[in-house]
């Protein structure tokens, strides 16, 4: 195989020199495009009469990869695909002159820019009669085998690049969706008076979520620093310093485990609105996923493998209690930790390890209830012990005001009317490190002294709300992993063995489709 790819590379790097004997720059800084490939084609049809008949369009510059090579004597056929879509190259002899012998030191995979003519061939095919060819990029590395058809899910991943080439037309759209999500939400939120902030990646304490964080050594200042596992505490200082609507969407890193809705780095949007609560967020939040779907998709309806997943508000609301009770037969208030502990081993949930009583509840509402939740949902009211930044809710005891977005079985939100007695929330927090040193759990919250400090000037009734932008980007693109929705996911270094995809066997000229 090792022999196989050095001729492959041997080939193209002889082509390289042979395109450069002949005082071409095989990557020029620069090529000026009157159009991408899909412009040129609308302009083309937009001119066409009824009946096919119509002047050439003239002078066109385009350009683009190879992706397929037809030679015919003094004549071939290219595709060329640019991020819009492919087009026909026609190149002759009669065109070109001397630049038709160009066409033997082109491989598949690299970039041409053509000038020329638009027409439509007698198979009914819009084509650029070329009568100027600009190499503008040789490709030195052949594509994988079956390149065209790339399956391979550790190639896709580790070569996003190769994915892209390859399936371009199912694969682009998912992420052109991601960032029309994005902008959308945005929109959303400056339309309602929030505005987008920014706040620190390297935290002095990684505080606002049950994570365990990353964490690095600043040589400057001679200290540990981690990377953030949330935004929240940060955001609520500025509703403490006067803002009334905040935002922001970015990276969190959580050192957590890799499976279909999880990866250690991924997107989150956090807002914080002072005077509102969790049922005014709650509704925020589901009139703007609408909005977004619609936006994207055209419907607030989505198919999701046997599943029609429909966002038009209101969404169902279930108490979370309840909806356990129902799903289980655990009534929480009918057992104590360690009562609970042995019916959730009967029920199959793994107690090996000791844990505190909200993570025995986060496992049986992940394994009872979570599947269930199809349709849009929204579970409310949890556990104090689970949710140490948010409000008790005054009618429920041991309760918070919270809720949590589900569709698809998997959680896309979370939202608390937002904890402002800075001597409750101190009190949360210690009671979260005296979990962290009974039950050795990294994960549970931490003490941010800093927060505590500047609770204590005062914070507003605020309405708090995270959604996972990969998770619903996963939904609203109908994608079953949350690797198909990252660019880059996480992947494990290979070890001793190269990641590149196998290459094609390629001719002379490659002149093979």
């Amino acid at each position: 195989m090792a022999d196989r790819e050095d001729t492959l590379l041997t080939n193209r790097a002889a082509k390289l020199e042979r395109i450069r004997a002949k005082g071409i720059d095989p990557y020029p800084a620069r090529f000026s495009r009157t159009c991408d490939t899909a412009t040129a084609t609308a302009m083309f049809e937009a001119n066409e009469g009824d009946d096919g008949s119509q002047d050439k369009v003239q002078d066109v510059l385009l350009a683009g990869r190879i992706t397929s090579m037809r030679t015919m004597g003094k004549a071939a056929f290219l595709d060329l695909q640019d991020a819009s879509g492919v087009i026909q190259a026609l190149l002759r002899l009669n065109n070109l002159g001397d630049g038709f012998d160009l066409i033997k030191d082109l491989d598949l995979g690299d970039h041409l820019g053509v000038r020329g003519n638009l027409m439509r061939t007698r198979t009914g095919q819009v084509t650029i009669d070329a009568v100027e060819l600009t190499v503008t990029a040789k490709g030195m590395r052949p594509l994988p085998e079956k390149w065209h058809g790339l399956r391979d899910v550790e190639t896709r991943y580790r070569q996003r690049y190769l994915d892209l080439i390859a399936n371009q037309d199912e694969i682009m759209p998912v992420f052109v969706l991601r960032s029309k999500v994005i902008s959308g939400i945005r929109r959303f939120l400056d339309d309602r008076g929030f505005l987008e902030v920014d706040t620190p990646i390297l935290v002095p304490v990684a505080a606002g979520a049950h994570a365990k964080p990353f964490d690095t050594h600043h040589n400057a200042l001679d200290q540990k620093l981690y990377l953030r596992i949330a935004t929240e505490l940060y955001l609520k200082r500025l509703i403490i310093g006067g803002f009334d609507k905040v935002y922001e969407i970015g990276r969190v890193f959580r050192n957590e485990g890799i499976d279909q809705d999880h990866n250690p780095e991924f997107t989150l949007l956090e807002s914080y609105e002072a005077y509102a609560d969790y049922i005014q967020v709650m509704d925020m939040v589901e009139q703007m996923v609408a909005t977004i779907a619609i936006a994207v998709n055209g419907s607030a309806q989505v198919t999701i493998g046997e599943n029609v997943i429909d966002f038009t508000p209101p969404w169902q609301r279930v108490s979370m209690r309840e909806e356990l009770e129902k799903r289980s037969g655990i009534d929480l208030e009918s057992y104590d930790d360690e009562a609970l502990r042995r019916r959730a081993a009967k029920l199959g949930i793994d107690t090996k390890v000791l844990e505190s009583r909200g993570r025995l509840i986060d496992k049986l509402l992940s394994t009872f209830v979570e599947p269930h939740l199809i349709q849009p949902t929204f579970v409310l009211d949890y556990p104090e012990e689970m949710s140490p930044l948010a409000k008790a809710k005054p009618d429920s005891p041991g309760y918070v005001e919270r809720f949590e977005a589900f569709a698809c079985g998997m959680e896309i939100a979370n939202s608390y009317s937002e904890l402002n007695d800075p001597v409750v929330q101190r009190e949360r927090f210690e009671g979260q490190e005296q979990i962290r040193a009974l039950y050795e759990d990294e994960e549970v919250d931490r003490q941010d002294e800093d927060f505590l400090t500047a609770m204590e000037y005062g914070m507003p009734p605020t309405g708090g709300l995270g959604v996972g932008i990969d998770r619903l980007v996963m939904l609203l693109a109908g994608q079953r992993s949350i690797r198909d929705v990252l660019l880059f996911p996480q992947m494990r270094t290979l070890k001793g063995e190269s990641a590149e995809a196998e290459p094609e066997e390629e001719p002379e000229n490659e002149a093979t489709e």
